[in-house]
């Protein structure tokens, strides 16, 4: 039975999650896991802002499109910060940290064309794919299996995106 000092001595002590990895391959891995979820987040919120904004003779299609990969990329963000948790890192506490990890660049236009949303959200899905490659190289490195076969799992779905988007703008 732990004693009340015991007790307060753990609320107070740091997240340790013991892990199998090399305390250093759990820092590499969980920080780039981190800028990936920050990435995640970011394409979530654009994908989800042309969804709300889209326009014009497709208007259905797209949004429908955009509800759909919107969804994919919210179910990514638990199960994202949840491997950083798991493998003994710390995740991003705040939308200020997605804001200084984040590498997929917000769109504040008043106006974007459909096509252009399109071809942004295409673009973005290419670059969160080799995001996704780099961080599979560190898993394999540090010999971490399970984040690297959820990475290509992600890989897949990003890729997949990225074709329905490129279809969508072709003329």
């Amino acid at each position: 039975m732990s004693t009340t000092s015991e007790k307060i001595a753990l609320q107070k002590s740091p997240l340790n999650v013991h892990s199998d990895l090399p305390a250093e391959a759990v820092q590499e891995i969980s920080g780039a896991l981190n800028a990936l979820l920050a990435d995640v987040f970011a394409l979530y919120l654009k994908t989800k802002n042309f969804h709300w904004h889209m326009s014009g003779p497709h208007f259905r299609d797209y949004h429908l499109l955009l509800d759909e990969h919107g969804d994919q990329l919210f179910a990514m963000t638990d199960d994202v910060a949840e491997r950083v948790r798991k493998i003994g890192g710390t995740t991003i506490r705040s939308i200020g940290q997605i804001a200084k990890l984040q590498r997929i660049k917000d769109n504040d236009a008043d106006f974007v064309t459909a096509q252009d949303m399109l071809a942004e959200l295409h673009e973005d899905n290419k670059a969160l794919t080799l995001s996704m490659r780099a961080v599979h190289a560190l898993c394999d490195d540090a010999g971490d299996v399970a984040t690297a076969s959820l990475l290509e799992n992600w890989i897949d779905e990003t890729q997949r995106r990225s074709w329905f988007l490129f279809e969508s703008t072709r003329k």
